[in-house]
């Protein structure tokens, strides 16, 4: 229900509470049950700053793309600032979309944990309309931040691996993929939190029929996700490997892949070539978790998490890689001294002869 807002102002408070449950799938009928109640409800129209909708006071929008909108909003009842999420009125006929957004705020229901913006409920009988509300935080995205020209430190990047580790982990547990780890999905709150965005494409395991959107950027997806192989953990932690190369030496470790281009994964750069301050045991570990073949990387967030925690007391071993990309100028004194050794025994060939 929509109408004209009032003259009146609000303070804003960030409901940053969160419980750490223990995490376990979910009946397949609770899906069933969202999806029913959700499916036929109608898309809002585009609404603008001020409006007032089931009783949350629009402020302005987040975030618009050809799928969903994301409008940052004020509750009437309690002043509290919140992110509501719903369909593009040009997608409202697009019975999948329609699906895919019950299947985010089920998913988003189960992520109670500190290392998420937390579903705020909207009882049946007040909401008129197809969306969810979530926690609105303060902050940036790792994304803008960077965008931005902030320098990350190596200890900075360390504790944000920690923290994205720990929030990976805990989605992992609940049997949920996210499957599109990058930057633009790392909230960094000016509380000190580190947060995981966006569960749009995230899997279930209990979603068949639901998720038709490739998973992921292109340039953080996993070889076998370029290769339309399954998501797993590997492929989420293979992300956050991406994440954390872009976020201290601003490239890719395979160069940035376009949509639907097939890249060939060669050995990736090591980030002490863009950054000289990057030890060593850190680099081993990321390239341990951009390694190209699966069985090569981490295989659990909790294994992750205790290598980061360690760090230079129990170093990891990096993936084996080419003379060429350990050292690029030592395949060419090996070519320059194969040429030289030649050239002698030809000359002393020739002398003899």
């Amino acid at each position: 229900k929509t109408t004209e807002p009032s003259a009146s102002t609000c303070t804003v408070e960030v409901d940053a509470s969160a419980l750490v449950a223990d995490g376990q799938a979910v009946p397949d009928d609770m899906l069933s049950d969202v999806l029913a109640a959700m499916v036929n409800l109608p898309v809002p129209p585009l609404l603008k700053s001020g409006t007032i909708f089931d009783g949350f006071r629009v402020i302005d929008i987040l975030h618009r793309n050809n799928t969903n909108i994301l409008y940052r909003v004020e509750e009437e009842s309690t002043a509290r600032a919140c992110v509501l999420k719903t369909i593009a009125p040009e997608r409202a006929s697009d019975a999948i979309e329609r699906r895919q957004l019950a299947h985010e705020e089920w998913l988003a229901r189960r992520a109670v944990a500190r290392f998420f913006p937390q579903v705020i409920p909207v009882a049946s009988d007040r909401r008129n309309a197809l969306y969810y509300v979530q926690t609105w935080h303060e902050g940036q995205t790792l994304a803008q931040a960077l965008e931005g020209g902030r320098h990350f430190t190596v200890p900075e990047l360390l504790a944000i691996g920690i923290k994205l580790s720990r929030g990976i982990g805990a989605l992992h547990r609940r049997s949920i993929i996210h499957r599109d780890i990058k930057p633009a999905n790392v909230h960094l709150g000016k509380d000190e939190e580190v947060r995981i965005l966006d569960l749009g494409v995230a899997e279930s395991g209990l979603a068949a029929g639901i998720l038709t959107a490739r998973a992921g950027t292109p340039s953080f997806l996993a070889p076998e996700l370029i290769a339309e192989g399954p998501a797993s953990w590997q492929t989420d932690l293979y992300a956050l490997g991406v994440t954390l190369y872009y976020a201290i030496t601003r490239r890719y470790p395979y160069g940035e892949v376009e949509p639907f281009q097939r890249p060939r994964f060669g050995d990736p750069a090591p980030p002490s070539r863009y950054r000289p301050d990057s030890p060593q045991w850190f680099e081993n570990l990321l390239l341990k978790l951009v390694a190209k073949e699966p069985r090569e990387r981490f295989e659990t967030a909790e294994e992750l998490l205790l290598a980061l925690e360690r760090g230079a007391a129990h170093a990891v071993t990096p993936p084996q890689t080419s003379l060429a990309t350990r050292d690029p100028l030592d395949i060419w004194r090996g070519i320059a001294i194969a040429s030289i050794v030649v050239n002698l025994l030809l000359l002393y060939l020739v002398v003899v002869t």
